[in-house]
């Protein structure tokens, strides 16, 4: 293994162990001490690793980041209707905290009490980046498929994102008792049961418009 291979490995041995002490201790909060000792360094050696605390939760930000939009991706790609991609973009949100407890006290704001306000705002974007998404996959509901939101398109990917949101605060404050996919295809059901509503169009082919528009 080379230098920077072992480095890269004790990064995501400490980042793996924060992870988990976000997990087992929940409502507390987290010291460089505590997670030196969980780790078996000392705290001079987390420290040439990361050079924060505060770059430890960003490296755990980057990591949701990073495996729900490269997902995400890969959704918008398999599949075709917006109800679709709504309801599985927003599922893996909830499958993705559920199956990494610790880590969601981040994206909920309890581990984060106390440290740099620049986490805050980097979690405030992961959720702006998110609800974005939804809006664009609404509006283009209306292209595609003749659908438009009963509601404003703003307000309409705002209520979707907040209800999945309230879900996983739910699961930090129960300490991980009430899981974020509980009653959700029930409940995921319910919201598009009146959701969308069918526009009239003019006859012209979507599909090569769609297709014009995006050359």
């Amino acid at each position: 293994m080379t230098k920077t291979e072992t480095k890269l490995t004790r990064r995501q041995e400490i980042l793996q162990a924060l992870a988990h002490m976000l997990e087992i201790s929940p409502g507390s909060r987290i010291t460089t001490a505590a997670l030196a000792k969980q780790v078996g360094f000392s705290e001079a050696a987390l420290y040439r690793h990361f050079p924060s605390k505060s770059k430890m939760f960003e490296g755990l930000i980057e990591f949701i980041e990073e495996t729900i939009f490269t997902r995400v991706t890969l959704i918008l790609s398999e599949e075709s209707t917006a109800v679709g991609r709504c309801e599985k973009i927003l599922t893996l949100l909830l499958t993705f905290t559920e199956r990494n407890p610790g880590i969601t006290r981040i994206l909920t704001g309890d581990a984060l009490a106390g440290e740099n306000e620049r986490l805050h705002a980097r979690v405030l974007q992961f959720y702006d980046r998110l609800e974005t998404q939804i809006k664009q996959i609404i509006r283009e509901a209306e292209i595609r498929e003749g659908l438009r939101p009963k509601i404003g398109l703003n307000a309409a990917a705002n209520l979707l994102v907040a209800t999945a949101e309230g879900r996983v605060a739910q699961f930090v404050r129960s300490g991980f008792k009430r899981r974020p996919t509980e009653h959700w295809p029930e409940q995921w059901n319910h919201l598009m049961h009146s959701f969308f509503r069918e526009v009239l169009t003019t006859g012209v082919n979507l599909n090569a418009t769609v297709s014009e528009n995006s050359v």
